[in-house]
This record gives structure tokens, C-alpha cells and sequence, in this order.
């Protein structure tokens, strides 16, 4: 498992879920979600912004029903954090594969 302060900077959208896991779930608990989808989906945390489709079916996996909740607060706070730096890439990847279509 890779250290949050080791990510390329770049990785914004892992730092975000890791904000975010880290503030609803304790620190073991986020590190469970981490190892869960290494292990089942060989997602490593530095793939989660170029994965992201495979990150949210990994975490729906993992969580159940409560995956669509994290990851409708994941997409705000990233969405929030676009708007601040002018970032659109990011939000439009996490719309389009976490989002259901309508």
C-alpha cells in the first residue's frame, strides 16, 4: 500500500476519495476499502483517477448499498473542488463513470 504523501500531485481525484473515506469511515477502515480493492480488483490507489469506473464498481462491491451515498459525496466534494481550480477533465471523468445515466 502506497503512502497519500508518495502520490504523483497530479492524483487529485485519490485525494479527494481519501479526504473523504478518511472523514466518514475511521483510518483502518479506509485502508480495508484500499486493501479490498487491491486485492479483488488489483486497483492500487495511484490507479483510482485513470480506474475510476472500476474504483466505484470495486467500492459498490464492498460497501453495498452504501457505495451510492460515498460515491454521490465523492463526486460533490470533487465537483466543488473543479469549480475552485478549473479543473473540468476531472469532473467530467467522475460524472460520466460514477453517475448513472439517466
Amino acid at each position: 500500500m502506497i503512502a497519500v504523501d508518495k502520490l504523483p500531485r497530479e492524483d487529485k481525484i485519490f485525494k479527494i476519495i481519501d479526504s473523504f473515506l478518511k472523514q466518514v469511515f475511521v483510518e483502518d477502515a479506509t485502508l480495508f476499502i484500499y486493501k479490498y480493492l487491491e486485492q479483488r480488483y488489483s486497483l492500487r490507489q495511484y490507479d483510482f483517477s485513470e480506474k475510476i469506473a472500476i474504483f466505484a464498481k470495486g467500492l459498490e462491491d464492498c460497501l453495498s448499498s452504501a457505495a451510492f451515498a460515498i460515491e454521490t459525496k465523492i463526486l460533490e466534494k470533487s465537483i466543488l473542488h473543479t469549480v475552485h481550480s478549473g479543473q473540468s477533465d476531472i469532473k467530467e471523468n467522475l460524472k460520466d463513470t460514477i453517475l448513472p445515466a439517466k
